[in-house]
């Protein structure tokens, strides 16, 4: 059974492996503070559907209340530890059944196994938060191997802590014109498919929220980061085939058993 892979815009992808939807950090906003969704319609209800939806940290652009909100009934939802505590809002959301994950923990569904993995970034609840809560990635282990990277840097463990994949979703943009520490650009999220040798990779968190206006004066830093991911991809790492997905859509990949 090959894994299915859509994007949605921005971080949110649904990963269906066995039978078993995962839903990455969910969000479904036409507007976030200064930033506006520039690029793809806000998805279907459908979208929302999950078995279980996995937040990768506390930034209100991964771990959005609102969004969460609207996941259905008695789904599964996957947060850093200590997450709850820094973000009040959670606790209000008695009708998901939520889950408090640190580097190394699993939680299984069915025969789909999600495991959280080291990121490198900043965990915080920005801008006055403390560190209380890890930054993660997800492995998501059933018929195939899908690495989930939330949002990370590259660090020297990241092949061991990741493990082998066949699958890699990974950021290559964000939403301003530079990124900071902990964050992957185009360049380095091909450095990072050296080390992960994964069989297919599918570029994220670009394109899809922008503040207004800046995208008319840098367009290229908004609208060019999933084709340069996917040229630096082919020179550094020939052997991974690269999926660079519009908003909404979705591909079907073929994976070891």
């Amino acid at each position: 059974m090959p894994v299915e892979i859509t994007w949605w815009g921005h971080a949110t992808c649904t990963i269906e492996d066995s039978n078993v939807r995962i839903l990455t950090d969910p969000l479904f906003a036409r507007r976030l503070a200064h930033l506006h969704r520039r690029r793809g319609a806000l998805p279907a209800p459908d979208a929302r559907r999950a078995d279980v939806a996995v937040v990768s940290h506390l930034h209100a652009d991964h771990l959005h209340v609102p969004s969460l909100a609207g996941l259905p009934q008695d789904t599964r939802l996957l947060v850093p530890r200590g997450a709850p505590g820094a973000v009040p809002g959670l606790r209000r959301l008695s009708h998901l059944r939520v889950t408090e994950m640190a580097p190394g923990d699993v939680t299984t569904v069915d025969d789909v196994a999600v495991r959280a993995v080291p990121a490198r970034h900043d965990g915080r609840r920005l801008p006055v938060g403390r560190h209380r809560s890890p930054a993660l990635g997800y492995v998501v282990e059933g018929e195939g191997r899908t690495y989930f990277a939330g949002d990370t840097g590259l660090f020297d463990a990241m092949a061991k802590e990741v493990g082998p994949v066949d699958v890699a979703l990974l950021p290559v943009g964000g939403w301003g014109p530079y990124l900071g520490e902990g964050h992957l650009d185009a360049g380095r999220a091909a450095e990072a498919l050296v080390r992960l040798a994964p069989r297919s990779a599918v570029p994220v968190h670009y394109g899809t929220y922008w503040p207004i206006g800046l995208d008319a004066v840098r367009p290229h830093e908004f609208h060019a980061p999933g084709d340069e991911f996917a040229r630096l991809a082919a020179e550094r790492a020939p052997g991974v085939s690269v999926h660079r997905l519009a908003h909404g859509e979705s591909v079907r990949l073929e994976v070891a058993r």
